[in-house]
């Protein structure tokens, strides 16, 4: 008579409070990361780069058309105006904000993109030409 409380359905094997759960995998079946090829660092380390230089190419001329430190006052001029403006101060600052952090993103690509194309041009430890 089959699923009766004396015997169950499934099998069910539980490890012993001594052992480990499964035993390690064998070398061969651990899984590594590939390498990418050289090629491929260079590449993204010349696009993080070229990014990088163009997002702070564009917030070099924001200057000119905008002053920025007009912007500034202006923003805490009408957070101290009062409550009716102060939503516009808000947004002034949050304005600023956004643009410290785009120039925060793109020297961090330049970074990085640095970083790729000095591990792309160093030599491997390991492999000999």
């Amino acid at each position: 008579m089959r699923g009766t409380m004396a015997e169950p359905r499934s099998r069910l094997h539980l490890p012993s409070p001594g052992r480990r759960a499964s035993p390690s995998p064998p070398q061969s079946r651990r899984l590594r990361r590939r390498r990418s090829s050289r090629w491929r660092q260079a590449a993204m380390g010349v696009l993080l780069g070229a990014a990088g230089a163009g997002i702070l190419m564009v917030l070099m001329r924001i200057p000119e058309r905008l002053d920025t430190l007009l912007l500034v006052s202006t923003a805490i001029a009408n957070l101290i105006s009062g409550l009716s403006r102060l939503s516009i101060g808000v947004l002034q600052l949050t304005g600023v904000m956004v643009v410290v952090l785009v120039t925060l993103f793109a020297l961090m690509l330049l970074v990085g993109g640095g970083m790729r194309l000095l591990r792309a041009v160093a030599p491997r430890p390991g492999k000999t030409p």
